[in-house]
């Protein structure tokens, strides 16, 4: 069964490796794209985010996200690693982004790549592989990465708007935001599950537990949300000035899985966007079929992580290999 896992894995990958070829746009992107340059990269990556998450099991969701929200701004170029200047307010600083974590294993992986080999490895090939080897230590599947990114020079705080995906999404504005990505309906629900690690701020989804905030159905409890389930978030988030941090799958929260798609069909999803999944036909088909048959989640999941990680790709004589991940 895990070998038959992993060979369907990698046939996932390599059908979407081609169609990327295909494009010409993104045939710079391969698998083994340091073998020569610097034969350790992915090594070092391995070891200091299986050391990182380690430590800390939160990183995994951290390191994941990072990715995730470098590439739905300005492509996968490592902006969202840049900090902040007297003269510019960077991603980092935006309001979605302000919850970000995992920005010292990405420094403490680039020292150790720019010892060997300096000026080689970009830092959005940094983030590709942290994600993968994230989703790997949280028990999903590994997944090989095309490699090739270059950095790009510029973050602004302004670029997120209407680019990330706000908890409050609803399907058709969710497809959308995917789709100028170059991404379908389809990729959007499986890297939704992604959410099966990681926690979310009370603040995220606490307007649909009460009168005081607003619900799809104009005040009160969100009525797509389990009642039982809405009570224990009540007591995990009491408000006032604390914004406490809840785990996004209430099945099996620190385990790479389908639990999140269960969660949803339980009326259990934490965020009014994981939920909305179960209100379309077509997602919710999809949501089904992921939490009955988690070999097909995983391999799903790992093509489209591939597919993401080609979105706005700066390569070959396009941008830059940043000597340090944070300053442009």
């Amino acid at each position: 069964m895990a070998v038959q896992r992993m060979v369907l894995v990698y046939l996932q990958v390599a059908v979407v490796a081609a169609l990327l070829a295909a494009t010409g746009l993104r045939a710079q992107l391969r698998v083994g794209f340091y073998d020569s340059s610097c034969p350790a990269a992915e090594i070092i990556v391995q070891q200091e985010v299986s050391k990182a998450v380690g430590a800390n099991p939160g990183l995994a969701a951290g390191l994941l996200r990072l990715h995730f929200h470098d590439c739905f701004v300005r492509g996968c170029d490592a902006s969202v690693l840049i900090d902040s200047t007297k003269g510019n307010t960077a991603e980092k600083d935006a309001g979605p982004n302000t919850s970000l974590r995992g920005f010292e294993v990405v420094d403490r992986i680039k020292a150790r790549v720019e010892q060997a080999c300096a000026g080689v490895v970009s830092c959005a090939d940094i983030l590709a592989f942290a994600a993968r080897d994230s989703v790997a230590l949280a028990g999903g599947n590994a997944y090989q990465v095309p490699a090739g990114r270059r950095d790009g020079a510029v973050s602004r705080a302004s670029d997120t708007g209407g680019n990330l995906p706000p908890p409050m999404a609803n399907v058709a504005q969710l497809t959308q935001i995917f789709g100028t990505k170059g991404l379908t309906q389809r990729d959007m629900v499986v890297l939704s599950g992604a959410h099966t690690i990681g926690s979310s701020h009370c603040s995220s989804f606490s307007g649909r537990l009460s009168s005081s905030g607003t619900t799809a159905g104009g005040g009160g409890q969100d009525p797509t949300m389990d009642p039982a389930y809405v009570a224990q978030l009540a007591r995990q988030c009491p408000g006032g000035k604390a914004d406490p941090m809840v785990p996004m799958d209430y099945v099996s929260p620190n385990a790479f899985d389908e639990g999140f798609y269960k969660g949803v069909m339980a009326n259990r999803g934490l965020l009014a966007s994981d939920q909305a999944l179960l209100s379309d036909g077509n997602t919710a088909v999809q949501v089904v079929t992921y939490a009955n048959d988690p070999a097909t989640f995983q391999s799903e999941f790992a093509a489209a992580m591939v597919k993401m990680g080609s979105v706005g790709v700066l390569t070959g004589s396009s941008g830059k290999v940043r000597g340090n991940c944070r300053v442009a």
